[in-house]
This record gives structure tokens, sequence and C-alpha cells, in this order.
């Protein structure tokens, strides 16, 4: 009985540190007053893999082109992937809008309240389901991210793997017990702030922490020993040539529709293989020679390699910029062209997006 009132107590007391911690520096956020469940979900979608610096501009540019869900909902794909690109994660834009025109056609455009609904969104976990329903409801819901992940770990001492399935269980009835159920919203995002500026990853400000002298990783020397995690991340290597085939100011451009990364962005003709090509190799490519038999074309620009890192795969890219004389006959069919002046209308991935503002594509050749 003894041992669990210290442990009550010591939960009762880091509740009310990270509050009182919160109450002297919390981090301006446009979307933290904001009790529009709309905007709250949407500012969550967006931060999901992403720094708040990074997402912010994101956030600000769709709630000026969609102030209603129902203008999200009404918005053609291409314009909502043309708004997200260079975010990343792109399915996350694709859930966004399903989810939109779900809300807008089953909900009559008001935002699911509860937290199971809001849990049964596409593109909704429960971190994200547990920060609206508190952010905009003020349900009793405890938000567990990588912030708050780490912050537990740390000061709990808990050394279970966050990325299995019992460490998630134990994460998250240890944030059920500590929420403050008076004003749940404001404490899960003290606790969020709390990990992102102060109980950082690297260099977290642990000697001027009003928490450090109960903190079991301070104590023990082990900050750094703290998440735990099992999984190691295997990336694959994956190498794109990608060839900007051109002619009378036209070129030539394709949806990706495979279930691959960038699925739905548009990008140039692709050869992909075990290696970026050297011209000789790029001219006695299969591919190659069969979409130019018997044409003849100008070889204008070989650009530098870019290099494109992603969760689990490294990109390797090289781009060919070619002039036709005559119009390209073996077109593939799922190709379309484009006058050239028109590739910022259209979404792509960043790495090409790099290339297109690397060489000032964007204007007229």
């Amino acid at each position: 009985m003894q041992k669990r009132t210290k442990k009550r107590e010591k939960q009762t007391y880091f509740a009310s540190q990270i509050l009182a911690w919160y109450s002297e520096s919390e981090r301006p956020l446009p979307w933290k007053e904001e009790k529009n469940p709309y905007f709250i979900w949407l500012s969550e979608i967006i931060l999901q893999q992403t720094r708040v610096e990074q997402g912010l501009p994101y956030f600000e540019k769709f709630k000026k082109a969609f102030p209603k869900i129902e203008d999200l909902a009404n918005a053609s794909e291409d314009q909502v992937m043309k708004l997200w690109q260079g975010l990343g994660y792109y399915s996350r834009a694709r859930n966004l809008h399903y989810t939109a025109q779900i809300v807008a056609k089953d909900y009559a455009g008001k935002f699911p309240d509860t937290y199971e609904e809001i849990l049964a969104l596409k593109g909704v976990g429960p971190y994200t389901a547990a920060a609206i329903s508190s952010f905009a409801f003020d349900l009793p819901y405890a938000a567990v991210d990588g912030n708050v992940y780490r912050v537990l770990s740390r000061y709990f001492g808990e050394s279970t793997p966050i990325d299995s399935s019992l460490g998630k269980k134990i994460f998250q009835q240890l944030a059920n017990q500590l929420i403050d159920e008076k004003a749940p919203g404001r404490y899960n995002q003290a606790l969020i702030d709390f990990g992102a500026t102060h109980c950082k990853p690297k260099l977290p400000k642990c000697t001027d922490c009003l928490l450090n002298s109960t903190c079991v990783a301070y104590k023990e020397d082990a900050i750094t020993n703290y998440p735990v995690k099992t999984k190691k991340i295997i990336k694959r290597d994956r190498y794109f040539n990608y060839l900007l085939v051109n002619f009378d100011e036209t070129i030539l451009i394709k949806k990706r529709v495979e279930k691959d990364i960038w699925q739905n962005l548009y990008e140039f003709l692709l050869i992909e293989g075990d290696c970026l090509l050297e011209q000789k190799q790029l001219v006695e490519n299969e591919v190659f020679s069969k979409l130019f038999e018997s044409q003849k074309f100008e070889i204008r620009t070989v650009s530098k390699p870019f290099k494109h890192i992603l969760t689990h795969q490294n990109i390797y890219a090289r781009f060919w910029e070619l002039d036709l004389k005559k119009p390209l006959k073996n077109k593939p069919e799922a190709f379309e062209i484009i006058p050239r002046e028109s590739i910022s209308e259209y979404a792509v991935p960043r790495l090409i997006d790099w290339y297109l503002q690397d060489n000032s594509l964007y204007l007229k050749l």
C-alpha cells in the first residue's frame, strides 16, 4: 500500500510540475487556442511525421485555401496534392481529402465529437484521436506521441520498448493515469511541448529541469538510454534515372498510380535500375532503346546525382534532359504531353521539385 501511495504521489507531482512549467514556457502556435475541430484535425495530420517549423506554413496554406471542411472535400485530389507538395508522407494528404469528403457527406460537415467516431476516421490513430478529443472537446484522453514516450520513459525509468505491443499498452496506461481530467487538452499540450522543447531527444535541458530531482534517467545518468526501441529500420537503395523528354516547348509527364512511394504525384519518364546510369549505359538500356528506336534526339544536360532519404528507402537520382526533333513515336500510354512552362501546376515529389528549382525549370528555357 505504501509503495502504491508513493507511486501515486510521484505521478501527481509529475503532472503538477509539467503544468507549472507550461504556464511559463508554452510555445505560441496558431492552433493552440483553436476550438474548431476541423482546424485541430488539420494541424494534427500535418504534424504527423513533421516538425512544427516545417508544418506551420502548410497549416496556414490549407486553412486559407480551405476555410471549411466542405471546401477541402470539394477540392480535386490534384489541388490537395499540389498544396501538400514538399511535406512528404503523401498518404496523409490522400487520407485528409478522403476524410473531409466523409465528414461532409456522412456528418453534414460537422466534425464528429466522440473519441470512437474520431478514431474511426481514415488516417487517424489513437494519438491523433486523443489529441483532437482533448483539444477540441475537453475529453479526458491521453495523447501519447514520440515526445510523450520520451518524457515518460526517462522520468519513470520505464525500459519496456516503445515499439512493442506491451510497451504501447504500458505507456498508454501510465499516460491515462497522469492526465488532468479537468483540463485534459491543456495537460496533453503541456506534456507534448515539454518533450519537444525541454526534454529533447538530443541535448535535453536536464540541469535546468524542475523534475531532475525525481527523474530516474537523470539520477542514473542514463538519459540517452531512453526511450528503448527494439526494431531497427532496414533501408533499401533505389536508383532513378529520369528522362525529361522535350519537344517544341512541351514535356512528357505521368501520374504515379502504383502502390509505391509518391502515389498520385507526377513524374518524368523513369528508368529504375541497380545504379545511376552513365550515358553509354543509358542509350544501350533496353527501355531507352525501345522508346527512342530510330528517332533522333540530343542529350542537352545531365544533372548531378541527387539523394533523397525516406524512412525505409534511399533514393538516388539523375536527370537527363533530351531534345527531340520530332514528336516521340513510341510514347507510353500513361504519359501526357504538357507545355513545359506548366510544370509548376502539377504536384511532384520533393526530389523532382529540388531538380526543377535547382535548374530554374519553371521558366521557359
